[in-house]
């Protein structure tokens, strides 16, 4: 087969790694049972990353970055897709250890697919992304946990990123009250973030200094896309019998607190993880994400659609925190 598309090809030389759009055919994809034409993907922080070159992100070069996808199935060996199947892939390592969603053409394992779910589009399930799906099993996990509307306000941090903006929209409309805490210098982001739902919004630069181990309780829940500092903190302000579902690493993989608020206040904190989450829990969250995600409030969450030429540009601004909300990758040929 000689189809020739574009895709974004990170490579390694030396110690510097090389970004370009390059010509590629379907040869050159690795293997797997699915071969999907991609229509969109979405930049996250592990996608900006990867691009930047930070961190460790990137395991195996060359490599085509982007976390997600979603598109259409043009060959299958699976029996579970046919050509002209809609699927959405998240998770999975694609875009860290196997090629990812900014290509035209991705090769694929066919359990790695979700089938796009009754109610979306291929544009809206990547304006809900990676980053939205995150948010709805952190939202999964505290219900899971015993935390519902009425039993106090629920935090979510780094409100005004990806996961956050969803994660604000999604308890809003379940009807919690949700305060949101951004960075400092981010306190514009507060209308956009009441207009998601939120009611209380928090931005001190007291959230970047070491709390003591136990402070006045202020959350009956809280979703946690940081960690470091600002998690110490959120648990030392949780409620008794508090949950906090943490998804992120963004300001440290440290955590830099003690037993007690475990102890004394029998606070529980559940990690979420997107990439190994087994596919029935992927199904019940992407049906969630139909379900409690407003249309009208994931048109506030995404700005636009980005082409793979402005990838490079805007991944340093969402390293920054100047980005946010959701951005789209359009990638269709």
């Amino acid at each position: 087969m000689s189809d020739t598309f574009k895709a974004l090809v990170l490579r390694q030389e030396g110690d510097k790694v090389r970004l370009a759009i390059e010509q590629l055919t379907v040869n050159d994809l690795p293997e797997g049972d699915v071969l999907v034409a991609v229509e969109y993907s979405s930049l996250n922080y592990k996608d900006a990353m990867a691009v930047m070159g930070a961190g460790k992100i990137v395991r195996e070069y060359p490599m085509v970055p982007g976390i997600d996808l979603a598109g259409t199935v043009l060959e299958s060996k699976s029996p579970f897709y046919k050509p002209g199947d809609k699927v959405v892939l998240t998770g999975w390592s694609v875009g860290e250890r196997y090629w990812g969603g900014y290509t035209q053409r991705a090769r694929v394992k066919s359990n790695w697919l979700v089938p796009l779910p009754e109610g979306l589009d291929t544009l809206r399930a990547m304006a809900i992304g990676t980053a939205g799906f995150t948010a709805m099993l952190c939202v999964m996990t505290l219900e899971e946990a015993g935390i519902q509307p009425g039993t106090g306000t629920i935090l979510v941090t780094g409100a005004a990123g990806g996961v956050g903006s969803v994660a604000v929209a999604v308890l809003s409309n379940l009807g919690y009250r949700v305060a949101a805490l951004t960075a400092p210098g981010q306190e514009h982001t507060h209308e956009y973030l009441e207009d998601l739902g939120a009611t209380d919004f928090i931005s001190g630069p007291e959230w970047s200094e070491q709390p003591r181990p136990l402070e006045t309780q202020r959350w009956a829940g809280a979703i946690d896309t940081v960690g470091g500092k600002v998690l110490a903190r959120v648990l030392a302000e949780m409620h008794y019998g508090g949950c906090v579902a943490n998804c992120g690493l963004a300001g440290s993989s440290d955590l830099p607190t003690t037993v007690m608020p475990f102890i004394l206040r029998a606070v529980s904190l559940r990690g979420v993880d997107s990439v190994m989450c087994p596919v029935p829990r992927r199904k019940t969250a992407w049906s969630r994400l139909v379900r409690d995600l407003p249309s009208e409030s994931l048109e506030k969450i995404t700005p636009g659609i980005i082409s793979l030429g402005d990838v490079p540009k805007y991944a340093p601004e969402l390293l920054a925190g100047n980005v946010r909300g959701r951005l789209v990758v359009g990638v269709r040929a």
